[in-house]
């Protein structure tokens, strides 16, 4: 065991609650020491959702162990039930209350409430959040769907489910709403969204479709394969993130559904591709990026970056360890092997000897990027509130693409603005105490008089420990000359390591003492071949 500071994914009664919350009519009574109530900050706070989530906590606190913790359970649970009046019951324990083993779903169901109670079963110190949202999906599913009694009826249009949106996820919401305008376009009836907007009613709907629409594995895949088992529903295994997905997805549900998709082919393209084509495209071709997050997302924004980008992949990984299969297969054809894990400290080594000039990641990684100076966008679960944007911002479809391009692109083009400002900053123009040009002359700071010239400043040099050698000591790194410097911030901050890198490589290989502007232009023809 050992001391987490950061982490990606929070206990599986957190995913649960995801569950919960994205629901309507659903109440989870969880047995939780006081401590354990923090989670509703996670929605109403990061989400600014304008309710708290359905839970309703135990709250045992110390003094209680020494008695009986199972009382009351069964008290908060027949208390929710008679001011909630819910449609379906879920119950758990919290991390904290496993240890302790009162049986939650067997102390729910002697309390013989007239309504489904479904105990959840999620073992805390083993899995995590997204694996705990998709068990009580599928514990939802099981409890709940049934297989369609009649065939669809002649002339009716096929139907589909889509599984997967939750409360706290990454764009869900703006995700459902593409998906769901594209398959209505199709011709397609949509028959159930789950969990996102469910009711248990709905829930046993679901066997009444044709077949499902999986938009997030790590949520729905369990429950679409009980379903298709159980309803003999297929599931679509395309994830429609970038325009090339999106397509396939379109062909995809064309073949499940039986149905002409031509037409939506022909008309959905989105901006993305022109843009990728376009002269300031073409000026980021071939960056090295390193992608990280959930793997529905890395995945997709990895193939994103080098299909329809050109950029250069240099790295892939997730912390999602159920599919980390797919996220080495991933990895597999850009020629990379994944990096697999849930320590933010082995990402950020792993970030360092990339050397990439864009981080596709989570929040995490956007304080990584920031500590190494590179540029950076997330992507992907966890997030912080400014993630969750009042603005229409989907990932998926062919708008969710667009929104892609500008999430990938503008860190990189702000980053030259910001390169460009650097440059000039010793303008008069441009200097700190300059006021906006766009103020009234009469509030602009005096003009700052132009700074004597500054003499050429001697080389300074990093001394041997013997002074009559004149070779660098194997391990030091050669000195720079205050020139050398200086002209080394002329090169964009989101490259600068990697030239300052590349040059003392280059010094150090060569026994060079002391880097100057010919050392420095040496390198760049040297690592220019």
């Amino acid at each position: 065991m050992k001391l987490t500071v950061w982490t990606y994914e929070a206990p599986p009664h957190v995913g649960a609650m995801r569950i919960a919350t994205a629901m309507e009519g659903v109440h989870y009574v969880l047995h939780a020491p006081q401590g354990d109530t923090y989670a509703d900050l996670l929605f109403t706070m990061i989400e600014r959702r304008d309710q708290r989530p359905p839970v309703t906590y135990t709250t045992f606190q110390a003094r209680d162990l020494g008695a009986d913790t199972a009382e009351i359970f069964k008290e908060a649970a027949r208390e929710a039930y008679e001011r909630f009046e819910p449609d379906l019951m879920l119950v758990g324990a919290s991390c904290t209350a496993e240890l302790i083993q009162d049986d939650p779903g067997g102390l729910a169901r002697a309390l013989n409430l007239p309504i489904p109670v479904v105990p959840l079963e999620l073992p805390s110190y083993q899995r995590k959040e997204n694996w705990g949202a998709a068990e009580t999906f599928l514990q939802l599913v099981r409890a709940l769907a049934r297989p369609r009694t009649a065939p669809r009826a002649e002339g009716e249009a096929p139907s589909c489910n889509i599984l997967g949106p939750t409360a706290l996820g990454f764009r869900h919401r703006d995700d459902l709403d593409e998906i769901h305008r594209l398959l209505v376009r199709m011709g397609l009836r949509v028959n159930v969204v789950a969990p996102l907007g469910a009711r248990a009613h709905d829930i046993a709907r679901l066997g009444e479709a044709d077949f499902n629409v999986v938009l997030y594995p790590e949520i729905a895949g369990s429950a679409a394969r009980h379903l298709e088992r159980a309803c003999r529903q297929p599931f679509t295994k395309t994830v429609p993130i970038g325009v090339n997905a999106t397509r396939e997805f379109i062909a995809e549900i064309g073949a499940l559904a039986g149905i002409d998709v031509s037409d939506v082919l022909a008309e959905g393209a989105g901006r993305l591709p022109w843009w990728s084509r376009s002269v300031d495209s073409n000026y980021l071709t071939g960056k090295r990026v390193f992608v990280f997050g959930d793997a529905t997302h890395a995945i997709a924004a990895a193939r994103v970056a080098a299909e329809e980008l050109c950029f250069e992949v240099v790295g892939l990984g997730t912390y999602s360890r159920e599919l980390a299969r797919e996220v080495r297969e991933a990895a597999g054809r850009l020629g990379l092997e994944a990096l697999i894990t849930d320590d933010h400290l082995e990402v950020e080594d792993a970030i360092a000897a990339a050397a990439p000039e864009l981080v596709l990641g989570t929040q995490m990684e956007r304080h990584i990027a920031k500590r190494l100076g590179i540029a950076c966008a997330v992507i992907s679960a966890p997030v912080h509130v400014q993630d969750f944007p009042a603005r229409y911002s989907p990932q998926m479809g062919f708008e969710g693409a667009n929104v892609l391009f500008d999430t990938f692109v503008h860190p990189l083009v702000m980053g030259l603005e910001e390169h460009l400002l650097s440059m000039f900053r010793d303008d008069f123009e441009f200097n700190d105490a300059a006021v906006p040009s766009h103020l009234a002359s009469e509030h602009a700071a005096p003009r700052r008089e132009a700074a004597p010239a500054t003499p050429p400043a001697e080389p300074i040099v990093v001394a041997p420990p013997a002074a009559a050698s004149t070779e660098t000591d194997a391990s030091a790194s050669p000195a720079w000359t205050a020139e050398a410097e200086k002209e080394l911030l002329k090169i964009p901050f989101f490259v600068r390591g990697k030239a300052r890198r590349n040059t003392e490589r280059f010094a150090h290989e060569r026994g060079v003492a002391s880097i100057t502007l010919e050392t420095i232009y040496d390198a760049k023809a040297h690592f220019s071949r």
